[in-house]
């Protein structure tokens, strides 16, 4: 079977390296390995010790050309982990070599591995479960110490202990449920919903808790998107060069320079910004120019905050007020630039915006950032975010929370009409299904193959 067979992909960066690793895993790894593995004395690896090391040479099978010298690793399964025998061949960076020894491996009798299939077999293997499988792609993905922490936490199964603390609650909602229904001439019923109805409550408030940290959770994820536009000439780059502190985009006094959108991510105490700056939005017959704004106004569409950059050396035209009409109705940020020179813009023009949500600030001179990025902590996470808090950073942990807190709700409201107790079991059941989607107890096949596809090969 495919699940069975023995795998192995190149488990580090592709490129020019001090060390490459190529990583085996099954039950044939070692004996695949030492087929074309040469220590001193020609010694092979068939009496390597778990968790021990060998130096030697990789060799072409055929011709017992060396290709590379290597440094072998073995750890015995399940103490390894993807919780079976796996081998890594620690051999030179770089492509060629890598690729050499990569292609020595699967002549020997082992295939390419798919797309995050080695932590897969971790979680087919029980070693760990979905809820840290998940994490493992986080952490390669983190872009800030909180999301690397956070991850972290997940992948030690912070998450799922909870999860299983509440999945253990409402199976003894179940319980009790079919305890009263099997005993019908006990008469349980009304002291059963009693209790199930105090139980049901604390289930969702406790499910309500997690869902509060689930906003929080996929911005420190995923990043905050957060677009910066205005009319060319403004000080848009100039804004996104004083908050990443290096000259990422081209700044120029020549209008209409940004022609495309440019992403960078910062770092706000833990919380990533992807801050993206947009093409000036303005009218124009440039065809480049053109695809450049369209793109300005999908990315304001699709921005979790906007900051709109007014230049306050210049009066308002009826392009600034077309763009402060735009976002009026979304969350915005609006900086008045150029605070340093003289004031020509009439601030009376801003009386229907949140006069809150503007800032003076010199991006040249690097004036009002620190007071922007704390406006911009303080309009998203409701108090002081910390390495300690458990959160829901994943939305498929999200969608599975805000069901299994539907059902509940459903149960609950059985109970409070007087409808017979065995109904609001139903939902009872569905409620812990649903949360053990999360951990991968109650998972369908197709959705566990899309989760690990979204994973790098060699992980």
């Amino acid at each position: 079977m495919k699940e069975f067979d023995t795998i192995a992909a190149v488990a580090t960066g592709i490129g020019e390296s001090g060390i490459s690793i190529i990583r085996v895993s099954g039950e044939r790894a070692l004996s695949i390995v030492s087929s074309i593995f040469t220590g001193r004395n020609g010694r092979k690896l068939d009496d390597i010790k778990t968790y021990t090391m060998r130096y030697g040479h990789i060799i072409e099978k055929n011709s017992d050309n060396i290709i590379d010298e290597v440094i072998v690793s073995y750890m015995k399964g399940p103490k390894s982990f993807t919780a079976e025998d796996t081998v890594e061949i620690n051999c030179h960076g770089g492509v060629i070599a890598t690729k050499r020894v990569l292609e020595e491996v699967i002549k020997a009798g082992s295939r390419i591995a798919e797309p995050g299939e080695f932590t897969k077999r971790a979680f087919l293997n029980g070693r760990i479960d979905l809820s840290q499988a998940e994490a493992v792609i986080d952490i390669i993905r983190a872009k800030t110490d909180l999301s690397m922490k956070s991850a972290l936490m997940q992948a030690e199964g912070r998450i799922s202990r909870e999860i299983g603390s509440i999945r253990h609650r409402i199976l003894g909602v179940i319980a009790h449920i079919e305890a009263t229904v099997d005993f019908p001439e006990d008469d349980l019923e009304e002291a059963t919903s009693d209790k199930i109805t105090v139980d049901l409550r604390s289930i969702i408030a406790e499910l309500n808790k997690l869902l509060e940290t689930a906003n929080e959770g996929k911005i420190i994820r995923e990043g905050l998107g957060v677009v910066i536009v205005g009319k060319p000439n403004v000080g848009k780059s100039s804004l996104l060069n004083a908050l990443v502190m290096e000259n990422r985009a081209i700044v120029t006094e020549i209008p209409g320079t940004t022609r495309d959108v440019i992403e960078e991510y910062i770092n706000i105490e833990g919380i990533p910004l992807k801050i993206i700056d947009t093409a000036g939005i303005r009218e124009t017959e440039d065809i480049v120019e053109k695809i450049g704004v369209e793109r300005s106004r999908q990315k304001i569409n699709e921005a979790d905050l906007i900051m709109l950059v007014l230049d306050l050396s210049r009066e308002l035209d009826n392009e600034d007020l077309e763009i402060l009409d735009y976002i009026k109705d979304k969350k915005y940020i609006i900086l008045l630039n150029k605070a340093d020179l003289d004031l020509r813009l009439k601030l009376d023009v801003m009386k229907g915006l949140d006069k809150d949500n503007v800032i003076e600030i010199s991006a040249l001179k690097g004036r009002g950032i620190d007071e922007l990025k704390e406006k911009i902590k303080n309009m998203f996470f409701r108090g002081q975010i910390t390495s300690s808090d458990i959160m829901i950073t994943n939305s498929r942990h999200k969608e599975a929370l805000l069901r299994a807190s539907e059902k509940c709700e459903a149960a609950l409201r059985t109970l409070e009409e007087g409808l017979s107790i065995d109904f609001a079991s139903i939902d009872a059941r569905g409620a812990w299904a649903d949360l053990g989607e999360i951990t991968g107890e109650t998972l369908e096949e197709d959705l566990l193959d899309k989760i690990f596809s979204e994973f790098c090969i060699g992980k």
